[in-house]
């Protein structure tokens, strides 16, 4: 089975985050008409997540030439909840995807890093990326614990 693709309106912000920890591919606007949310949904093969009631009525919705899934809640941990119940997700511990522009990462060599990440994270990280579109650098920190605690307490409990 395929993975899903998600294009996520400015009601889920902080989900299309989490969605790109996971490995999946969430395109995000902050600010996007519906008719514009439909037709990247459309063109694109992606499952539109909203929050917006109305926006599921319009027709392409409606008629089901466009999937949606609403999302219940406004909690983040709910939200994740849901979409993994739902789309059968699975909590990748890898980095993939870029979690600011959704672009793919591109593992790098430490040569390639350095002078471009903290002295400390030079020194003591093995594996680095890049983002491929917006040159931001990842590595797996002290913050990386708590992003595991929580996809443990999201998909698996």
């Amino acid at each position: 089975m395929k993975k899903p693709k998600f294009v996520i309106d400015q009601m889920c912000g902080r989900l299309a985050k989490w969605l790109r920890l996971m490995g999946y591919d969430a395109a995000y606007f902050r600010k996007i008409e519906d008719v514009e949310l439909v037709n990247i949904a459309r063109r694109e093969n992606r499952v539109i997540l909203t929050r917006d009631t109305g926006l599921i009525k319009r027709s392409p919705i409606a008629n089901g030439s466009v999937k949606v899934l609403l999302v219940d809640s406004e909690k983040l941990d709910k939200q994740l909840k849901q979409l993994v119940k739902y789309f059968n997700l699975k909590c990748n511990n890898d980095l993939k995807r870029c979690v600011e522009c959704n672009s793919e990462l591109e593992k790098i060599s430490k040569s390639e890093a350095k002078d471009k990440v903290p002295l400390y994270v030079y020194e003591t990280q093995k594996i680095l990326s890049r983002c491929t579109s917006c040159g931001r650098h990842y590595w797996r920190g002290t913050h990386w614990e708590n992003i595991r605690s929580k996809f443990e307490e999201i998909c698996y409990k």
